[in-house]
């Protein structure tokens, strides 16, 4: 379609559960774009752990056909956004590629964290924004309050905001008729040379990589040879499909539109996120604005349960590498776990979501070692550092200082709920920058390390706002740190694979912690077993496995107790011989109790 007065590229944004993804459902059936034979609950999410979840994991695209009150056809491109914080660089991604984008708020809940950072991600982009206040049908909706926090917490207009029902379809109809009058339509120059913008990739086992591109100038057809300018590699196009909603092959991409682009690349390590495309012939001057490289930040060990499955996990990885392009993994080897992998996530729930599609789409069995964020080790000798395990910390005495990543949370709660969050912070070393008072609800900013906020902050947040707190953050920068590595000895003898770094304020009620949790899985020997936990060669915390004991003076029946005494020795003496040699063996489940401490 070459008449870009008629098409609208637009995003759906907003916080996790908003109903971004069923509002999808009700825009492809009002558009006729899907079948009756075809629907189903969140079409777009194609994952079977998005539809279990419930949550949005990978951003989908779909093209409409509208045709407006006045006769006029349009073609409406949608962008369907994750909303969780860990996946916040899909939505940054997704956003490039649009004009316009729906600000879908919850009638009943109101703005929350993810509302408002997703509302400047398209701010910044320059993008047109139209509040949508959703969920109008649940007897908690107030309309009117929702669309004065729109207004005071973002800023932006809200007396135009739609009142819709995403779940009955109700306003929808409406909503279509603002897309079409609100959001512009593409820009570009159709006679330039040609440039798309590469926002998306995925790997297809028969044709190899997928590439999702909007055309910014010129267009682009099957058999034309296209340069890609930032990897500097040039390749021919063998197919383009339009996505409406099931791939459609067509001849050629126009300016402004959204399409797939396979041009027989072999791995995603080929192509970069954020790319421009262009003609190798005819090539542009510019590459157009690309994305910030994405950066793992929470790292972990994943480890075979059993040592043969290893080869397996290494062909899995980089199966979902190709179709993750923002995780990493480096082998690596621990005394206690054998060989494994140290990978690295966007945040904990990426991590999860991670074993979980490797448990169950390659049936591993996996441990995955206590997550560590990033931290910067400045030498004595000036030189720095980063790290990623608490086995590769060098030796205190070589140190100079730690620094560890710190955050700036907005936290979105309820106004009786702020003691508890604030004493929650406080806990987890915050330091409160400012607090709004928007209404009922209140914006608490907290500057936070990261560290403390990777395992647990989400539940415990949830929990002390019975479920109504909400929380985005951002990365800030690097900060000194008083932290130590604290090490788990059974028997004299390091557990590399639980060693931890933490705040030395907290390293006497972690490691009694972790002692007194392995205390119970390691099965009693017949030898006393020390579980000590230790910074460097100082023991900060201790406690035993009671040894088992044989009755060896059960056959002596009366008589001499010099002889019981004889008997008792010797047993005790067999004992000490044992634990000099004898080597404890921790089961699975003293691993995996110690490594969900923070979990409790």
């Amino acid at each position: 379609m070459s008449n870009r007065s008629r098409i609208r590229n637009f995003s759906i944004i907003a916080h996790v559960d908003h109903g971004k993804s069923t509002l999808a459902d009700r825009l492809l059936e009002a558009t006729g774009t899907l079948a009756d034979r075809e629907r189903k609950e969140q079409f777009l999410d194609k994952m079977e752990l998005e539809r279990e979840r419930g949550i949005t994991i990978k951003a989908q695209t779909a093209r409409m056909t509208w045709r407006a009150p006045d006769g006029e056809e349009y073609v409406l491109n949608l962008i369907d956004t994750p909303g969780h914080v860990d996946f916040s660089y899909e939505v940054s991604r997704a956003l490039q590629a649009c004009e316009g984008a729906i600000l879908v708020v919850d009638a009943s809940q109101g703005v929350e964290a993810q509302t408002l950072a997703n509302a400047y991600l398209a701010v910044d982009a320059g993008l047109e924004l139209i509040p949508v206040l959703n969920k109008i049908d649940l007897p908690a909706a107030d309309p009117d309050r929702v669309a004065e926090e729109i207004e005071e917490v973002i800023g932006l207009d809200a007396t135009s905001a739609i009142a819709i029902s995403a779940k009955t379809g109700s306003g929808v109809d409406e909503l279509l008729e603002r897309i079409v009058s609100d959001v512009p339509p593409p820009g570009g120059e159709e006679e330039s040379a040609p440039r798309a913008l590469l926002f998306d990739a995925w790997f297809d086992s028969y044709v190899g990589v997928a590439m999702l591109v909007r055309v910014v100038d010129g267009r682009l057809q099957r058999r034309q040879k296209i340069r890609l300018m930032a990897r500097r590699s040039e390749h021919e196009i063998q197919q383009i499909h339009v996505v409406d909603p099931h791939p459609r092959p067509v001849q050629s991409l126009e300016t402004g539109e959204v399409g797939v682009v396979i041009a027989g690349l072999k791995s995603l390590d080929e192509v970069r996120i954020g790319d421009t495309l262009t003609d190798a012939a005819r090539r542009a001057d510019e590459p157009l604005e690309g994305f910030r490289e994405v950066k793992p930040m929470v790292f972990s060990g994943l480890y075979p349960v059993d040592a043969e499955d290893y080869e397996n996990l290494k062909a899995a990885l980089e199966k979902l590498r190709l179709n993750d392009a923002s995780f990493g993994y480096e082998p690596e080897t621990s005394a206690a776990l054998g060989f494994g992998f140290r990978c690295g996530f966007l945040g904990f729930l990426h991590g999860e979501i991670i074993q979980e599609r490797l448990e169950r789409e390659y049936e591993l069995n996996l441990i995955t070692t206590a997550p560590t964020v990033r931290y910067r080790v400045v030498h004595k000798g000036g030189e720095v550092e980063e790290i990623e395990s608490p086995a590769a910390l060098p030796e205190a005495g070589e140190i100079e200082r730690i620094e560890e990543p710190m955050i700036l949370a907005t936290i979105h709660v309820p106004q009786d709920y702020v003691g508890p969050v604030l004493s929650l912070c406080q806990e987890k070393r915050g330091m409160q920058r400012d607090m709004t008072v928007h209404g009922s609800r209140v914006q608490i900013r907290y500057e936070l390390p990261l560290a403390e906020v990777v395992v647990d902050f989400h539940d415990k947040l949830k929990s002390a706002t019975r479920g109504y707190g909400s929380f985005d953050y951002e990365l800030r920068d690097y900060k000194a740190s008083d932290l130590v590595k604290l090490d788990i000895l059974v028997n004299g003898a390091p557990v590399d694979a639980l060693s931890l770094i933490v705040h030395r304020d907290k390293a006497q009620a972690r490691g009694n912690e972790l002692a007194r949790k392995l205390k119970e899985f390691i099965p009693r020997q017949m030898y006393e077993v020390a579980i000590q936990a230790a910074i460097g060669t100082r023991v900060i915390a201790r406690t035993n496995v009671r040894a088992l004991r044989k009755n060896v003076t059960a056959k002596c029946y009366g008589g001499d107790i010099t002889r019981k005494r004889k008997l008792l020795e010797r047993q005790k003496e067999g004992k000490k011989r044992m634990k000099r040699v004898g080597q404890v063996e921790i089961p699975q489940e003293a691993f995996l109790a110690a490594l969900r401490l923070g979990d409790e």
